[in-house]
């Protein structure tokens, strides 16, 4: 229990650290966010208007650096993530909302779809070393070393287009409003099937490489000697043994992995068109829209702490030793 409520205080502290830089570093981005709106406008705008938008988005000159950050703290407690610049007048909860599924599914299942599938045959390589499932590694060690977005537009020009099964870009099919109907929901999966094999086909290499050279140090140590000494069958060695220590440090990556989801993967997102974080996290950059880029990093800094946290409770469960006191 102590060791938790440590944690728990650590990532506490860690959060508002998060937050204080998500407030000042923004700031330090050369440029003017109003001035970049204003450009974007049709007509004419008064001097009074320009002035009312400062003081709308926090940035009027009368009010120090603290006072803006006292107040962004306000807002963030209330709820109120401030109103989108690029998506003016929307507020930035409500561009979040739209966007922050499509990346949570898309990426998360294949997240966790890569980390099982690539932890399994990892396991299974490790423990048959030697055997012809070491032919694979050469083609996952390439694989490894292939960005996402390449892979994509190989996809793309082998399986999508005119002549091709898949879709090619978007989230769903034009025209469709989104919804929980079986129609819309077969059109975003349907639309999802090639981002998704190429993520999960990218990102598992590296867990099979990793959970593989685990398994081999692993399988050398005197407690997995003494499990074959004891009579215990080979499966069970392997399991409950080998991987289960193996696996403690593709635990944590798995949690960094979990926690950048709602970051996306951004490349992929803007060569598939997907409507997720990753491309609105690119507008937002462009466009220095502060609430929203503050918005999206916020929501990635506490998604990350999340899976930390949790990642830590795993290693509580899967290793006795963290549980004892020093």
């Amino acid at each position: 229990m102590r060791y938790v409520l440590q944690r728990l205080a650590f990532y506490l502290f860690t959060a508002w650290a998060a937050v204080t830089i998500n407030f000042f570093i923004p700031r330090l981005i050369p440029g003017d966010p109003v001035t970049s709106l204003i450009s974007r406008q049709q007509g004419a705008i008064s001097a009074e208007n320009i002035q009312s938008l400062y003081v709308l988005f926090g940035l009027d000159g009368d009010q120090g650096i603290f006072e803006q950050y006292l107040d962004y703290c306000g807002q963030l407690l209330s709820g109120d993530l401030g109103l989108s610049f690029t998506f003016f007048p929307s507020p930035v909860s409500d561009v979040l909302a739209q966007s922050l599924p499509w990346t949570v599914i898309l990426v998360g299942i294949t997240t966790i779809a890569s980390f099982l599938i690539g932890t399994g045959l990892g396991v299974l390589a490790g423990w048959r070393r030697g055997s012809w499932v070491d032919l694979v590694l050469p083609v996952t060690t390439f694989l490894s070393s292939v960005p996402y977005f390449w892979l994509g537009l190989i996809a793309i020009s082998l399986f999508a287009g005119i002549d091709g099964a898949f879709p090619a870009s978007g989230g769903f099919e034009a025209g469709l409003v989104p919804g929980w109907d079986l129609e819309f929901i077969g059109s975003a999966l349907y639309h999802s099937i090639l981002p998704a094999i190429t993520i999960i086909i990218s990102s598992m290499s590296g867990w099979i490489l990793s959970m593989r050279n685990m398994m081999v140090t692993v399988a050398a140590e005197d407690y997995v000697t003494v499990a074959h000494a004891k009579g215990l069958s080979e499966s069970r060695v392997a399991l409950s043994y080998a991987a289960r220590n193996a696996v403690l440090p593709n635990v944590s990556g798995l949690a960094l992995s979990l926690g950048f989801i709602v970051g996306g993967t951004l490349l992929v997102e803007i060569v598939f068109s997907y409507p997720g974080v990753g491309f609105q996290l690119f507008q937002a950059v462009g466009a220095k829209d502060y609430p929203l880029l503050q918005g999206i990093f916020l929501v990635i800094t506490l998604s990350v702490l999340v899976a930390n946290l949790l990642a830590d409770l795993a290693y509580l469960a899967l290793d006795p030793r963290t549980r004892k006191e020093g």
